[in-house]
């Protein structure tokens, strides 16, 4: 899984923002299955600096000043209400009914509002998460509440003064662009954290991506833990059958992830070529796949995807392609495309977004970047088909949108997470760690749920081949 959050303007709006505002609608007496941790009184300013201090320089108090005045004008026309110590409510009253007068909008608590306003003067939605982070603020449910923002991000903000962020908003730093040089660091930075911490929230198969789940409508806003494991091979099932992979399939994998899908592939006869940048993933993937008996068949190596040499009668990478950097799209699919069998497939599983918005956004520095997954950048199917007919000889021939899916994906990925949190800070993963981990899982999950962002399953092969309907 790669995700990275954006900012900036909107030309339009997420598909389904019409009914945001009727989920962020919650029952008086809703909450979140589990208690969230609260930060230390002192924050170790060695392990998290920007959290420790509060933004205090000159430019930080005259931008709070503003932020704190743009941010109450804005709630004030949004479903969601924000408490503050003094007791002030801002937000619109939710609409209550004669069969349900106690029904609220989700609450956003004001602990620290002026540290609040400080951040997020200084660093826009990068403050934002580190006041998360501080304790700064809390939430009775931090996905409801950002989804409210979600679902409105082109709009918070009024749009004059937009055009002035990039004026002062920190730009993506050079050492985090997606060189063959930085990308295994960048790389390492999240997935080389713990396998142990991501054993402790991700499901048995240790699959880190959407799963594919059978239900769907309202059903699948409810599925349930159990059935997890099988709707995440169901997703690899799904890639592997797309790719036309068999017995005798040379297979190359571009982002190992924890070996499942290798697996998977290799049950099915085929031969699979793996490549990863985190020496984590791979220490485990390589044992699972010894474990299964299909070291024979399976090679994981530490490499670069631009690296990779032979020919392979299909490539399938799932949520890799957000870690690669927009400046290296061509370079991705140009690789893909250079090792791709005469008659071979193509089957990516990608996260996406509308694409105004990558425009908007594809040079930002956010939060996301700062925190989970320096170097990002979410694709948009338009680019994705542009790239590759304009670049390469490389065509999308199906897709397949799963975006709700995702969002119950990391529904069960956060109670799990959070259900664990004594075995995670016995990690040595303290409260502002799960704080920050807990903000990453519930804004993913508020961009899904608002249409903000999708995932999809893509399909593509040679221009040439012939296709018969």
């Amino acid at each position: 899984m790669t995700i990275t959050e954006a900012t900036g303007s909107a030309a339009g709006k997420p598909a389904n923002e019409r009914s945001a505002p009727d989920r962020a609608v919650l029952a008086a007496d809703s909450t979140v299955p589990y208690t969230v941790p609260q930060p230390p009184a002192v924050v170790d300013a060695d392990i998290w600096p920007s959290i420790a201090t509060v933004p205090s320089t000159l430019k930080a108090r005259v931008a709070g000043r503003a932020a704190d005045a743009i941010f109450r004008a804005a709630v004030r026309r949004l479903p969601l209400e924000v408490r503050y110590p003094d007791g002030t409510v801002l937000g619109k009253a939710a609409p209550g009914t004669a069969d349900a007068p106690g029904r609220r909008y989700p609450v956003m608590t004001m602990n620290r509002p002026e540290a609040f306003a400080a951040r997020l003067g200084d660093g826009g939605l990068i403050g934002l998460g580190e006041s998360y982070m501080a304790g700064d603020w809390d939430a009775d449910d931090l996905t409801a509440v950002m989804e409210v923002f979600a679902a409105r991000v082109g709009t918070l903000v009024p749009e004059p003064l937009q055009k002035l962020r990039a004026l002062y908003l920190p730009r993506q730093p050079r050492r985090e662009r997606n060189t063959e040089q930085n990308t295994r660091s960048n790389i390492s930075r999240h997935y080389d954290l713990s396998n142990e911490l991501f054993a402790s929230f991700l499901d048995s198969t240790m699959t880190y991506s959407s799963a594919l789940f059978p239900e769907s409508g309202d059903a699948l806003r409810t599925v349930a833990w159990d059935g997890f494991a099988e709707a995440q091979q169901a997703k690899i099932d799904r890639l592997l059958d797309k790719a036309g992979v068999r017995e005798g399939t040379r297979v190359l994998e571009i982002g190992t992830g924890w070996g499942e899908l290798a697996l998977r592939a290799a049950a099915r006869g085929a031969t699979v070529y793996s490549v990863t940048l985190s020496s984590e993933q791979q220490e485990l993937a390589r044992q699972r796949v010894a474990e299964a008996g299909y070291a024979d068949a399976v090679t994981i190596e530490l490499k670069d995807y631009r690296a990779v040499e032979g020919e392979y009668d299909a490539v399938v990478s799932v949520e890799m392609i957000e870690a690669v950097g927009y400046e290296y799209w061509a370079t991705y699919f140009q690789t893909i495309e250079r090792v791709l069998a005469p008659g071979g497939k193509v089957a990516i599983q990608a996260i996406t977004i509308a694409h105004d918005r990558l425009i908007a956004t594809r040079t930002s520095y956010t939060w996301v970047h700062k925190y989970i997954f320096p170097g990002g950048v979410i694709p948009s199917v338009r680019a994705i088909e542009e790239i590759t007919e304009k670049q390469t000889g490389l065509r999308v021939r199906e897709r397949l949108a799963m975006g709700e899916h995702y969002a119950q994906t990391l529904r069960l990925w956060e109670e799990r997470f959070m259900s664990r949190a004594d075995e995670v800070a016995a990690m040595g993963f303290d409260a502002i760690f799960q704080r920050m981990w807990l903000f990453y899982l519930c804004y993913s999950r508020a961009g899904f749920e608002t249409g903000y962002l999708d995932v999809q399953q893509i399909v593509l092969d040679h221009a040439a081949t012939k296709h018969h309907i």
